[in-house]
């Protein structure tokens, strides 16, 4: 079942990783799923001469990035802003003259409507120089993540620290009013930007589009649905910048917590449901 118009479908099997994407994409004359890809990014499949697709893993090696035309000098920055994990690389006859073409994937699995994935995590320290927000925010963020003990810091808060839910860190809620209204006031004024870096990323690595597969064990069946990076963004992006119940922030449909567990548990990290993207269809 094909739902051309909302680039979705039902297929039988299991294909929710980046090894199993790459192997249709790799067999995309016979796979059916894989031309559907191919004509939802915009391809004439008759005028396709070459296609290979790549799995890349979290971190490439440095010796190995000239291999996807980029020098050693921009080797750090493309890892800091990389969102791709499935590279294809298309070459199309087009009037008998050969051009290349290369679509980066961002791959988010889920087993159920339920299931959150992880986007984006980093020290606060590292989002500051990314965003630039002030001394006054990293430090309220490094409160709420437990990177700074909530003890050095009291006049941050807004109740004692008797008071406080977990001694280890700061709930937004825990914060003095004007320092939260000032965080919520940066991302809601920086939206986009911040959208863009933990879905879209910045440099060669960067997303062009996203596909969401969502695996049903019971049928065997693998239920995909795949969009433009920007269709991504707006999506996940959409609704106000606020604080949640539990003290959390929500951007739009993106929370933004304390990572917690293990390893790093005093990074920020930003989570989004994946099946989400699904009720594009419902809304039309």
């Amino acid at each position: 079942m094909y739902n051309f118009e909302f680039g979705s479908r039902t297929a039988k099997g299991g294909f929710a990783n980046e090894k199993a994407i790459c192997k249709k994409f790799n067999n995309w004359r016979e796979d059916e799923d894989a031309k559907l890809w191919l004509k939802i990014m915009g391809y004439d499949l008759d005028k396709i001469d070459y296609l290979r697709a790549i799995q890349l893993s979290t971190r490439i090696k440095k010796s190995d990035i000239k291999k996807f035309g980029f020098s050693d000098e921009e080797y750090e920055k493309l890892m800091r802003f990389k969102k791709t994990d499935v590279q294809v690389q298309i070459r199309l006859i087009i009037h008998m003259n050969n051009a290349m073409k290369v679509e980066n994937l961002s791959l988010k699995k889920a087993n159920s409507d339920a299931d959150y994935n992880q986007v984006d995590k980093r020290w606060v320290g590292s989002y500051k120089e990314m965003w630039h927000f002030d001394d006054e925010i990293a430090l309220a963020l490094r409160l709420f993540t437990g990177e700074i003990s909530p003890s050095t810091h009291p006049e941050m808060l807004k109740v004692s620290l008797s008071q406080l839910r977990d001694l280890r860190r700061v709930f937004l809620t825990e914060l003095k009013d004007n320092i939260v209204q000032k965080i919520i006031l940066f991302f809601t004024e920086n939206k986009i930007l911040v959208v863009s870096d933990i879905l879209k990323g910045r440099g060669g690595f960067a997303a062009d589009w996203m596909l969401v597969t969502r695996y049903n064990k019971s049928d065997n069946t693998t239920t995909w649905i795949l969009k433009d990076i920007n269709t991504a963004m707006n999506f996940f992006g959409q609704g106000d910048v606020r604080v949640s119940p539990k003290g959390s922030l929500y951007i739009g449909r993106i929370t933004m917590q304390r990572k917690g567990g293990t390893p790093d548990p005093t990074k920020l990290q930003f989570k989004i449901r994946p099946c989400d993207l699904f009720k594009l269809e419902d809304s039309k």
